[in-house]
């Protein structure tokens, strides 16, 4: 068992969930009712994958579940882009959530990486 507390990409996983979460809070009612419980889903996601990884016995669970993670980080790319193109919500906080998010997606790359390389696990291997 890792401890998951002491990851960076957890660390910072997790403070973009509480970003986000926030965020959730300023949107108006019809756009919160549409979109607040997607991304606040898909935020919660990232840092929840990778301490429940952590748990696993074996490297190749634990990369499945860091793989669950960068799909959710793709999944709340994907609906923050959306959401700036409509121009709901502020545009300051949506950029500098993305920034946060593709920075959460290349550490994830390279946990997953060095996982692949110190014991032999592959993408392929799911």
């Amino acid at each position: 068992m890792k401890n998951f507390k002491k990851l960076k990409v957890w660390e910072k996983a997790r403070q973009i969930a509480i970003d986000v979460y926030r965020f959730s809070d300023t949107l108006e009612r019809q756009q919160a009712f549409t979109f607040s419980s997607q991304i606040t889903r898909a935020a919660l996601s990232i840092p929840s994958n990778i301490a429940e990884g952590s748990s696993k016995r074996s490297e190749k669970d634990y990369y499945r579940f860091l793989e669950f993670s960068l799909g959710s980080a793709f999944e709340l790319e994907t609906q923050l882009d959306i959401m700036k193109e409509l121009e709901i919500g502020d545009a300051d906080i949506i950029k500098n959530i993305m920034d946060e998010v593709n920075e959460i997606q290349r550490m994830l790359y390279g946990l997953m990486n060095s996982l692949s390389k110190a014991n032999g696990v592959l993408a392929t291997d799911g």
